[in-house]
């Protein structure tokens, strides 16, 4: 038969609720009493009833994170920092994969709210209606990443999509660059922020040109990033830099360009968004936006845990900034060089 709480606790020579109280927060068990009832969990093979649990205490040690993709190396390294956070404490994180789809995303909240989690942490500040009703009227911390805008749920950390962008933008002009273009896949509400930065940065600079964009609802890869910059030259042949929405996109750009015998940084700038490790690698160098998604993660996790032991953040929003980091694929030398 399965081995229950009271077998464990008979064993241990102490009483089910001190098991329970050792399993849940075993800081408030001395350390002898512990490491009896821990070595008797080990040898019976016990595992608590999670509904059990829930229960009791009105809810489980459970963190629920829903984020868009789990291979998308933007969000791996989010979802490193908030493990790494985690670990060693008494929460247990349990992880969402929306796959872009509202839909999808909406029942991962239903499933999680469901089990009673301490916490959530989910992606973005798009959610549908119903899926933002239900955050706002759920009984546990949540706290919004990736991104800042006004009204969190709760809490939120992250950055600017559209300030960014227009950042990148504005570096390209001071390079030198009059004829900037923008790719860009997937199409997410924060790849779309992104496209307006660029747009506002170039009609500020008067140098926007609709026919200098070319976008699509598919994923990015690589190889798309080639077929973008191909749809682009074939429309606008004079274009003389490109940003690209993400890095994925800017290495197949600059696959593209080279195959095409452009000279980087001469004939055509580049500059890609979330400073990956390729970007410093590639060969050019590829400029890029750094996005602080590890510390993003690491944050948005003591941001949790902080509101659930009762320790308030000071800020119920914070803004981790980014950079625009300068390589050799936008080191354009004076024509007169």
């Amino acid at each position: 038969m399965r081995p229950t709480i009271a077998d464990v606790a008979r064993i241990a020579g102490v009483s089910a609720m001190t098991v329970s109280r050792a399993l849940r927060d075993p800081d408030k068990v001395s350390a002898k009493t512990l490491a009896k009832i821990r070595d008797v969990v080990d040898r019976l093979g016990y595992v608590p009833d999670p509904a059990a649990s829930a229960l009791a205490a009105g809810r489980t040690n459970v963190i629920g994170v829903i984020v868009p993709s789990v291979t998308n190396n933007v969000f791996s390294d989010v979802m490193r920092g908030i493990y790494e956070q985690a670990e060693g404490s008494k929460w247990q994180v349990q992880l969402g994969n929306s796959r872009y789809s509202p839909i999808e995303e909406e029942r991962l909240v239903r499933t999680f709210l469901s089990q009673k989690p301490s916490g959530l942490i989910i992606s973005g500040l798009d959610q549908s209606e119903t899926t933002a009703n239900l955050l706002k009227a759920a009984n546990c911390r949540i706290v919004q990443i990736m991104e800042c805008g006004p009204d969190p749920y709760d809490l939120m950390i992250g950055f600017s999509h559209s300030d960014a962008s227009r950042a990148a933008t504005r570096h390209l002009l001071e390079a030198g660059y009059r004829r900037p273009g923008y790719i860009a896949a997937r199409l997410d509400p924060r790849s779309q922020r992104r496209l307006q930065g660029f747009q506002d940065a170039a009609r500020e600079a008067g140098v926007f040109d609709p026919a200098r964009i070319v976008t699509t609802p598919r994923p990015s890869t690589v190889t798309l990033g080639g077929e973008l910059v191909a749809d682009l030259l074939s429309k606008a042949p004079d274009t003389d830099s490109i940003l690209c929405n993400n890095d994925d996109l800017a290495l197949g750009a600059m696959f593209e360009c080279q195959r095409r015998g452009l000279n980087i940084p001469q004939d055509i700038g580049l500059c890609g968004f979330n400073d990956l490790e390729m970007m410093a690698a590639a060969n050019p160098s590829i400029t890029s936006v750094r996005t602080y998604r590890l510390e993003m993660g690491r944050q948005a996790m003591q941001m949790m845990l902080g509101a659930l032991s009762g320790n308030e953040p000071e800020e119920e929003m914070v803004d981790l900034g980014f950079e625009v980091i300068p390589r050799e694929s936008t080191r354009r030398l004076p024509v007169d060089a």
